[in-house]
């Protein structure tokens, strides 16, 4: 476990995932074990979204590649690169072809193993500014790599009509829970805030448009994705695909009402 610091804000990281942000004694991210979610955080590359209905094939220049939903990366550890008092860097390594088991197989998915026709370095770092936590993902490999990011956190929800702040639009969490798993799209947005009995708000760089999704009443994800995957059937989700030339930087801050 990775503990970071600053004032009255402490911030925990288990191999690369966000699974505490406490300030001032008040916990923003779910917490394992509670209903709703398994993790607290976790990312979508190279793609977003299921592909059981394209028999769990992507298209790519470099031809078909076998994903899963949300894609793979998630399925690889996290290597802690550097650690300060309040900074700590975690990257995941991919050489080209290599098989991934796939945690969802067989229960969930037909394809035990996974693979990506192209190599990649994916980074993810963390830095704490006073009670602000900065949330970094740097890819770098191929140049014309196609992908998609997305990131994944769960927060967690203390009182019992909490509201969604987009674009000057407030969503409940029932019209998210109305939605189920195609997760609420909420486009061209680039900052969402969280209305709870402690108020954050979710900014980005990079990132194109947020979804949110949840089961639960106790827990919301809120997630700024490059692409919302339900625009296109599941056998062109490649229609959505940024390209990569040389690094790609997205960024996250997590900005807690003061």
């Amino acid at each position: 476990m990775v503990t970071l610091n600053s004032n009255h804000v402490k911030v925990g990281i288990d191999a690369g995932e966000l699974v505490s942000f406490v300030v001032d004694g008040h916990e923003f991210i779910h917490q394992k074990g509670s209903p709703g979610w398994g993790s607290s955080d976790t990312e979508m590359f190279p793609i977003i979204g299921p592909v059981n209905e394209a028999n769990f094939r992507v298209r790519t220049p470099k031809g078909e590649a076998v994903q899963d939903q949300h894609g793979l990366l998630r399925q690889m550890p996290y290597g802690l690169e550097s650690q300060t008092e309040t900074s700590a860097v975690f990257a995941k390594r991919y050489q080209a072809g290599t098989a991934v088991n796939n945690s969802k197989y067989p229960d969930k998915s037909t394809e035990p193993q996974l693979a990506w026709p192209y190599d990649f370095v994916f980074e993810k770092s963390f830095q704490l500014k006073d009670d602000v936590l900065e949330i970094a993902f740097q890819i770098s490999g191929e140049k014309g790599m196609p992908f998609m990011l997305g990131y994944h956190p769960a927060f967690k929800l203390h009182s019992s009509s909490p509201k969604i702040v987009a674009k000057g639009r407030e969503i409940s969490l029932d019209e998210v829970l109305a939605v189920g798993n195609r997760a609420f799209q909420v486009p061209d947005c680039s900052s969402i805030i969280l209305q709870d009995s402690r108020q954050i708000t979710v900014e980005t760089e990079g990132f194109r448009h947020f979804m949110c999704w949840t089961e639960v009443d106790n827990m919301v994800c809120i997630e700024p994705i490059s692409f919302y995957p339900y625009t296109v059937k599941q056998s062109s989700l490649h229609e959505g695909f940024l390209h990569l030339d040389g690094t790609a930087t997205f960024k996250v801050s997590l900005k807690p009402e003061a």
